[in-house]
């Protein structure tokens, strides 16, 4: 339950952003150690630990207060994809796309795990999900990103190709039980 027990208040902007087109130019090819797998609908604990692991630093609580149920229902739906990046048997990182409006896709989530930040896996790894995105040839592909996000998290996107569409301000209250380091500038 979302409302039960303390929380920390904190204060975000999130920016909504839009690309109208495939990104151009040749795709930067993953170096060879690394792969990307679909997998199929995750079961609950496997993504959780996807999303943990990549959101620990970044305030990603969201999917941590969905229900179990809610959740893997969710990730059943065949309009929602997880790719897995792998190093071996490692897990590097994940994108999610969401296909559930018409003619668009939401990068709903992407990140690396936090041993792999600062290799310069994160923009090859990126291109590859928006190919993946793109290649249904949807109208649009849409991500946001916010405040708490890695500080070159939107410089990142607009890098890419996205456009930036709104900022919107919005105030969270994480639940402590969670466990989450949310940074003192965050704070309300």
């Amino acid at each position: 339950m979302i409302g039960s027990g303390p929380t920390t208040r904190i204060v975000v902007d999130v920016t909504f952003l839009c690309m109208d087109a495939p990104p151009a130019g040749v795709a930067p090819v993953l170096p060879d150690a690394y792969r990307i797998v679909r997998q199929p609908a995750p079961d609950f604990a496997f993504y959780r630990l996807l999303y943990d692991g990549v959101g620990q630093d970044y305030c990603w609580w969201m999917r941590r207060v969905m229900p179990e149920r809610e959740l893997t229902a969710l990730l059943r739906d065949p309009r929602v994809e997880v790719h897995v990046l792998w190093r071996g048997e490692e897990i590097c990182g994940f994108f999610e796309l969401d296909r559930q409006v018409p003619d668009e896709v939401n990068l709903a989530y992407f990140g690396l795990m936090p041993g792999q930040i600062g290799l310069g896996i994160g923009w090859i790894f990126l291109r590859a999900a928006l190919d993946v995105a793109w290649a249904a040839r949807p109208q649009s592909v849409r991500v946001n990103t916010c405040s708490a996000d890695h500080p070159r998290a939107l410089e990142t996107y607009l890098q890419a190709g996205f456009r930036q569409v709104r900022t919107v301000r919005e105030v969270w209250d994480i639940p402590d039980r969670l466990g989450m380091s949310v940074p003192s500038w965050l704070r309300v």
